[in-house]
């Protein structure tokens, strides 16, 4: 069997909190998944969505100090872990958790990259290929960073897991929000934290779902906290973000009616090169177009501009009429003639037409 390629794809998702059974509660509910103990070790949850394991969810190991609070730890793929770690650290990162074997797992370690953001690396035993097209409701269809230094972040990053700049969108005040994937396709995107952002850099998971106004609303229920209220996002989609009840941030993001396009949370698609060249035709033929109407307009006015000016002898031959009607009012005999008259004047100007 051909071996799967995980080299800088989100394989893993790890919820490290102190309530695990109000985090699985509240997950389920919230993206269908399906929680079930791991075998290796029963205290481990494993949480599966309809298209199979997604991530993990386990208590804070009771060494790490109180002042953790509960947060969502993302493992990128490789083949070698070992390596991965040692270019993290020559890049400027470090090295928090050294490389290990973890039996059913695989091997991985956790590393801080220059910034300060937390994000683990993975060698996984049991690789999936990635579903195609639209990411599935309940799998994780977007990550974001939240760093100091963006473009930093990125080109570390990219070193080590291959990754492409796909496209940098300004945001005003906010700044560049980077937009970054590989093989063509937009897999997150990274921006510099706000002043007034309390926490340090770390990585934001989204989760697709049906929708995620009602998925907002029923976690702000369930006791999260907000973080981003529902919003649209370049695409037609649809996002909220918001601190699960234990503490941990979490996203949500929904695709528009019909979703049959692939999601994009942040970036707009690319404009199609090839519909600038088609434009030109049409606008000439438009032209075109347009000069016919206006000699076609131009040659039916000329007939009325004729009409106008025979106007004249009408008025001239009703004066006579008028005229000859005064003389022969006294006279009936001359209404005949009259008549006659004025036959044939009115017959003068279907002459001139014709």
């Amino acid at each position: 069997m051909e071996a799967v390629d995980v080299r800088g794809k989100f394989v893993w998702h790890q919820l490290m909190t102190r309530d695990v059974p109000g985090a699985k509660k509240f997950y389920s509910r919230l993206t269908g998944w399906k929680m079930q103990p791991w075998p290796p070790d029963p205290n481990y949850t494993v949480c599966h969505s309809d298209v199979g394991p997604v991530a993990g969810i386990m208590a804070i190991p009771a060494d790490m100090p109180a002042g953790v609070p509960a947060h969502w730890l993302q493992y990128i793929g490789t083949r070698d872990v070992d390596g991965t770690a040692e270019a993290a650290v020559r890049a400027g990162g470090s090295v928090m958790k050294a490389p290990g074997d973890l039996q059913g797992a695989g091997r991985y370690a956790v590393i801080k990259d220059p910034q300060g953001a937390i994000f683990a690396i993975l060698d996984p035993e049991n690789a999936r290929p990635e579903v195609a097209g639209v990411p599935p409701n309940g799998s994780f269809s977007w990550h974001e960073l939240a760093t100091s230094d963006n473009e930093a972040a990125f080109a570390f990053y990219s070193a080590l897991f291959g990754w492409d700049a796909i496209t940098r969108m300004d945001m005003g005040p906010i700044g560049t929000y980077l937009i970054y994937g590989w093989n063509g396709q937009q897999r997150g995107g990274m921006y510099i934290s706000p002043a007034n952002m309390p926490m340090p850099p770390n990585w934001l998971p989204y989760v697709s779902v049906p929708s995620a106004d009602a998925g907002f609303a029923q976690a702000t229920s369930s006791g999260a906290k907000e973080m981003m209220a529902p919003m649209d996002v370049p695409g037609g989609s649809r996002i909220a973000a918001f601190f699960d009840p234990t503490g941990a941030a979490f996203a949500v993001h929904s695709l528009p009616a019909g979703g049959e396009k692939k999601a994009e949370v942040v970036a707009p698609a690319k404009p199609k090169a090839a519909a600038k060249p088609k434009a030109k035709p049409k606008a000439k033929a438009k032209a075109k177009a347009k000069a016919k109407a206006k000699a076609k307009a131009k040659a039916k006015t000329k007939p009325k501009t004729k009409a106008k000016s025979k106007a004249a002898p009408k008025k001239k031959a009703a004066r006579k009429v008028a005229a000859k009607k005064k003389k022969s009012v006294k006279k009936p005999a001359n209404k005949a003639r009259a008549t006659k008259s004025k036959t044939k004047i009115r017959a003068k100007p279907s002459r001139r037409k014709k």
